[in-house]
């Protein structure tokens, strides 16, 4: 037998900024595009009044993905629903449709990702 030292592999944190600089400059705007829509999330429910919009805070604080914003976007939007809320929910909705586009997307053959 040869007295060859095991080969060690680097751990998977020290290969995570590895990739193409287009890999990385795509997680950077995914990331900005994250964070933007965060902080509409934020400035639409900032105002509303009671537990059920400290919750809503609380949650999208914690919203570490875009899909945890998707799947708050009900409730969001049902504690917009009073007509002094018009501009928030508008905001909102252009938010959202930036992060997820629906709309012109019917006829692409693409499934939509939520």
């Amino acid at each position: 037998m040869n007295g060859a030292a095991p080969r060690h592999l680097p751990s998977r944190s020290a290969l995570a900024g590895a990739g193409l600089p287009e890999d990385r400059q795509a997680r950077i705007a995914a990331r900005r595009a994250f964070v933007n829509l965060k902080q509409t999330y934020l400035l639409a429910i900032e105002a509303l009044p009671g537990p059920r919009a400290d919750w809503l805070r609380y949650q999208v604080r914690h919203a570490a993905e875009p899909a945890d914003l998707w799947l708050l976007r009900a409730a969001v939007f049902d504690a917009l629903s009073s007509q002094s809320h018009r501009k928030e929910r508008d905001t909102l909705q252009r938010g959202i449709e930036s992060v997820f586009p629906s709309r012109g997307f019917a006829n692409s053959g693409f499934a939509p990702m939520f």
